[in-house]
């Protein structure tokens, strides 16, 4: 199973430009490995069980991308009711996507 990001800004910061970042459990399990290596040399964290840590880490990280692309799949059911408007160019998709989307995250307590 592959998570997505929300679209990122791109390194040239050009408004509204950006990538779709997938990730793989194993690429999670990888970064969260990292951070919490990271924070126990750097002394913020201790643990006896760095192994505990990574793995609940990795579960929290991993739920909050599948609730990300939850939204997702709900903003794009929610603007196929608006495939006329968009297909004449009459509607912005980006713009739209991005509008209902923080309106659902608002109502839902869902901080992106």
């Amino acid at each position: 199973m592959c998570y997505s990001f929300a679209p990122i800004k791109a390194i040239t910061g050009r408004s509204g430009a950006g990538i779709d970042v997938r990730l793989t459990k194993d690429q999670i399990d990888a970064i969260t490995q990292n951070m919490v290596h990271a924070l126990i040399r750097e002394g913020t964290i201790s643990t006896e069980e760095p192994g505990g840590v990574i793995d609940r880490l990795a579960e929290v990280f991993a739920e909050d991308l599948a609730v990300e692309d939850q939204l997702n799949l709900e903003v794009r059911e929610i603007m196929e009711k608006y495939s006329e408007d968009l297909a004449r160019g009459d509607i912005n998709y980006q713009e739209m996507f991005r509008k209902i989307k923080a309106k659902l995250a608002r109502e839902r307590n869902i901080i992106l």
